[in-house]
């Protein structure tokens, strides 16, 4: 698979949620001596999806939204130091968005979930 490009019409509303979605470090609610939150999987795959143009979209960062790829405000209780990647394009279009949390071009897939730490891990337990 074919890692896609991030489109120019790309207008990131938050940036800070790209580096703690990579995995980056963040800033914990907790005090600056706790460990980040990290994101979990919540799928091995891409989530296909059509944008529109100027559509406001909130991609979950976190893995824990039941709403995936998008995010429902879970990360509020179960990571509260990852934010969702807010953002818009200026032209609609189809994209794949990341499922497994650890793209390094979020929201974008980038085929990170072939990698063998994403195959071999456990998912969320979806209710």
């Amino acid at each position: 698979m074919r890692a896609l490009q991030r489109p120019a019409a790309l207008v990131p509303l938050v940036s800070r949620a790209c580096a703690r979605a990579a995995g980056g470090r963040a800033r914990s609610s907790s005090g600056p001596s706790s460990a980040p939150s990290r994101p979990a999987i919540a799928a091995k795959h891409p989530y296909q999806v059509d944008l529109k143009a100027g559509t406001r979209y909130a991609w979950c960062a976190c893995g824990h939204s039941k709403k995936q790829p998008f995010c429902d405000g879970a990360h509020k209780t179960a990571a509260p130091d990852l934010s969702p990647l807010r953002f818009q394009l200026d032209e609609a279009k189809s994209a794949w968005l990341c499922g497994c949390k650890h793209t390094k071009s979020p929201p974008y897939c980038d085929g990170t979930h072939m990698e063998e730490f994403i195959q071999k891990a456990e998912l969320l337990e979806q209710p």
